[in-house]
């Protein structure tokens, strides 16, 4: 692109805003018709460099005149969609990924790109647009299925060792890179000192004792990481599956081993979720943001105490309430209740999954994700709506929980099984995703225990027939992986 041509276009278009679209096959219908490609910003509500890319990059009169020339632009929430996020996941968020007008993938790029580089990289497509180095070489390998629906001996000791040297001795946690709780490894963990692995219960307890810095000590509820490597640089957002997964875990801990800090932390994320996140009906809303100002850093103002706090304003709460975030809530409070006997979670806990029954329910058992959603319905919605009416069977014994866990297993077998391969799907067309699939296989393992009925194993074999495979069991945050072969085999 020659500078008199830029010049060209910063004269027609850099004055002028960018004028976003949803996803959706009709961009790239207008991608042929115009010569365009499709600019896809695939970022969150509550995230902090989403909010400085938006102020920054995308204001910059340079960028906004190319994107307004020779693009599509897509801005999508990746709470709203899980299954683009579930797609681009591995890039962060802003994931920023751009198409040619047949969908083709040209180049994705990870976290914030500043001004600059965008506009070269903007420039670099339009003047040769083929696919570039961090699509070259990107596709996933086929995923051969494990012969059995279990874990190998050999497998579940590599996949034991692979735990042990991914923890980091030295700050705790695993990960050298982001601190954060690894929830399937904490809670394998739990089960191994259960058993007599010391080693375990060293690393569970070094890691929920670190996970207390990102504990807000003024409002409650979790941040959602901290990065440089340490514990001591939080990422101030608090999303529902943090609040959520660290909820549980800190109740099983108590539950365990009755350290009162553990209990301390539960309480506080607790207090936050029906502070700040519970909505009139009992519902939860989905997240609070990182920011006060969108894109200012927020360290000094979430040093400070409540009352300042509030003067300043409080940052914005996204008031979607997904099926999903609910039912991870629900499951939540289900096990504090079983760490405390206070009935008021329990209590909690039964009216979101009402609620989730009465507003996002499907015809057979599924759930939708919002009311209303753009794609779906999603396998996450309802794969975490069963483990929770299954969390609430085993704490009440009510058989209307256990019936609706097993209508769910049965809209999942039926809507979400992956054609030809092993494992399921995060929606109809796409592919299935590691995380999903453990729970899957968790829900259909934990069915099996709670009811006698072995025929719900055959929800979590094909699961776990992806789990186990070569190209699957050995990727990071092994946890999960061992925790569905553990209920699977022994539950």
């Amino acid at each position: 692109m020659t500078p008199a041509l830029l010049a060209v276009l910063l004269a027609a278009h850099g004055a002028q805003p960018i004028a976003w679209s949803d996803w959706s096959d009709h961009v790239f219908a207008r991608a042929r018709k115009e010569d365009r490609f499709v600019l896809l910003d695939l970022g969150a509500v509550w995230c902090h460099w989403c909010h400085v890319m938006d102020e920054t990059t995308y204001k910059d009169a340079q960028v906004a005149a190319l994107v307004r020339a020779r693009f599509v632009p897509v801005r999508v929430d990746q709470d709203q969609r899980p299954d683009l996020s579930n797609r681009y996941e591995d890039y962060g968020w802003p994931a920023t990924v751009v198409f040619d007008m047949s969908g083709a993938e040209l180049v994705k790029l990870q976290g914030y790109v500043p001004p600059a580089r965008m506009a070269s990289l903007l420039k670099a497509i339009i003047d040769d647009p083929t696919p570039g180095p961090s699509v070259l070489g990107a596709g996933e390998p086929p995923v051969t299925p494990a012969a059995l629906p279990r874990l190998s001996d050999a497998q579940r000791a590599d996949l034991r060792g692979l735990l042990g040297s991914r923890y980091d001795h030295e700050q705790g946690g695993w990960g050298f890179t982001h601190k954060f709780l690894d929830w399937d490894a904490v809670e394998y963990c739990i089960l191994r000192a259960r058993a007599g692995d010391e080693a375990a219960g060293a690393m569970a307890h070094e890691t929920l004792a670190k996970q207390t810095k990102l504990v807000d000590p003024v409002w409650g509820g979790v941040y959602q990481y901290s990065d440089s490597g340490d514990w001591d640089h939080p990422h101030f957002e608090k999303i529902m599956q943090m609040q959520a997964e660290n909820l549980r875990l800190f109740s099983l801990a108590y539950a365990e081993w009755k350290d009162p800090a553990h209990l301390k932390a539960a309480r506080d994320i607790h207090r936050f979720l029906t502070t700040f996140l519970m909505s009139p009906e009992g519902a939860f809303y989905t997240s609070q943001d990182a920011d006060v100002v969108p894109g200012e850093h927020s360290a000094e103002y979430f040093a400070l105490g409540d009352a300042e706090r509030r003067r300043r304003g409080i940052p914005r709460v996204d008031t979607h309430r997904y099926a999903r975030e609910n039912a991870w809530a629900v499951n939540a409070l289900v096990a504090f209740r079983g760490a405390t006997g206070e009935d008021e979670p329990l209590r909690e806990a039964e009216r979101a999954a009402r609620w989730i029954v009465a507003n996002r329910g499907l015809p057979g058992g599924g759930f939708r994700h919002d009311e209303m959603d753009a794609a779906g319905p999603y396998l996450g919605d309802t794969v975490a709506a069963g483990r929770a009416f299954l969390s609430l069977y085993r704490a009440t014994h009510d058989d209307e929980w256990r019936r609706r866990a097993e209508d769910a297993a049965v809209f999942i077998a039926s809507r979400f099984r992956a054609p030809g391969v092993a494992g399921f799907v995060t929606a109809a067309g796409g592919r299935p995703q590691r995380d999903e699939n453990v729970l899957v296989a968790r829900l259909g393992a934990g069915l099996a225990a709670a009811t006698g009925k072995a025929e719900h194993r055959t929800l979590a074999e094909p699961a776990m027939r992806y789990l186990a495979s070569a190209q699957i069991a050995p990727q990071p945050q092994t946890g999960g992986v061992l925790l569905a072969d553990q209920e699977l085999v022994a539950p």
